[in-house]
C-alpha cells in the first residue's frame, strides 16, 4: 500500500511540473513570441514612426506639386521663375551686388 501511495505522489506531482510548464511555456510566447505583447508593441511603435514619415513625405510631395504647379505654362509665377534661376543658374540683375 506504500509504494501504490509513493507511486501516485510521484504521478501528482509529475502532473503538476508538466502543467507548470506548459502554463510557463504559453505565458514566455505571450509575451516574447511571433505574436507576443512584445512584439506587438514594437509593430505599433514602427507603425508610428512610418506613418510620421508617410506625413512628412504626403507634405514634401505637396510643396513639390505646389512649385511644379506655379512654374507650369497654365500659371507661371515670376518671383519664383527668378528665384530658382537665381539659385540654379546663378545668374543676377546687372543692379545688384552680391555679398558674401
Amino acid at each position: 500500500m506504500a509504494e501504490r501511495r509513493i507511486g501516485s505522489s510521484f504521478a501528482a506531482v509529475g502532473f503538476a511540473l508538466g502543467a507548470l510548464a506548459l502554463a510557463g511555456h504559453f505565458a514566455f510566447s505571450a509575451l516574447q513570441g511571433d505574436f507576443g505583447l512584445f512584439r506587438r508593441l514594437k509593430a505599433e511603435a514602427q507603425a508610428e514612426e512610418l506613418g510620421a514619415e508617410l506625413a512628412s513625405l504626403r507634405a514634401e510631395i505637396a510643396r513639390m506639386e505646389n512649385l511644379t504647379h506655379r512654374l507650369s505654362d497654365n500659371h507661371l509665377d515670376l518671383d519664383l521663375l527668378d528665384e530658382r534661376a537665381r539659385r540654379v543658374l546663378g545668374v543676377i540683375r546687372t543692379d545688384e551686388i552680391v555679398i558674401r
